[in-house]
């Protein structure tokens, strides 16, 4: 029994010092699936007659039509990761560019999800759940939306007091 308190002990130890290392990681998951989204929205945005084409002959959104599409699509691709980078409102954020990458391979799937492009959607898939970590998670300490916490919980502290 010894043994094994010495390694339940062990283990404590080790996750005391990994939670210290959560909001690095969660500020580097969002900059990095952030900056995939802000590339691609990025190149809409600047190419917007190209972006319109490839709404009207490659992408199929469905229910939407392709300038509508294409508009929301560039929208979210650059406002859901700002809010990511900044870690505020990130939840919201998370869950609004997961939504983007859910229709980015909806939109796509008459390529993405065929033979020989396995790559290319399992970019997406681990983009979804990185965004998903985030939307669970949070941002984390580095983040506007921790700050705004705090300055509301010392703001309460005062009124209670």
């Amino acid at each position: 029994m010894q043994g094994l308190a010495i390694i339940v002990d062990w283990h404590a130890q080790l996750a005391r010092i990994l939670d210290h290392l959560r909001s690095l990681l969660l500020l580097l998951t969002r900059v990095w699936v952030s900056w995939q989204f802000l590339k691609s929205g990025w190149l809409k945005a600047t190419n917007w007659d190209v972006t319109l084409e490839l709404f009207r002959s490659e992408y199929h959104v469905p229910l939407l039509s392709p300038q509508v599409a294409a508009l929301a699509g560039t929208f979210g691709e650059l406002l859901f990761p700002v809010l990511l980078v900044c870690g505020l409102f990130t939840r919201a954020g998370a869950l609004g560019l997961f939504a983007v990458n859910a229709f980015a391979v909806v939109s796509y799937w008459h390529v993405l999800g065929k033979s020989g492009y396995e790559a290319a959607l399992g970019q997406h898939v681990l983009w979804g759940f990185m965004i998903a970590v985030v939307a669970i998670f949070g941002a984390g300490a580095i983040s506007l939306d921790h700050l705004s916490g705090r300055r509301q919980h010392h703001r309460e502290s005062r009124a209670a007091g």
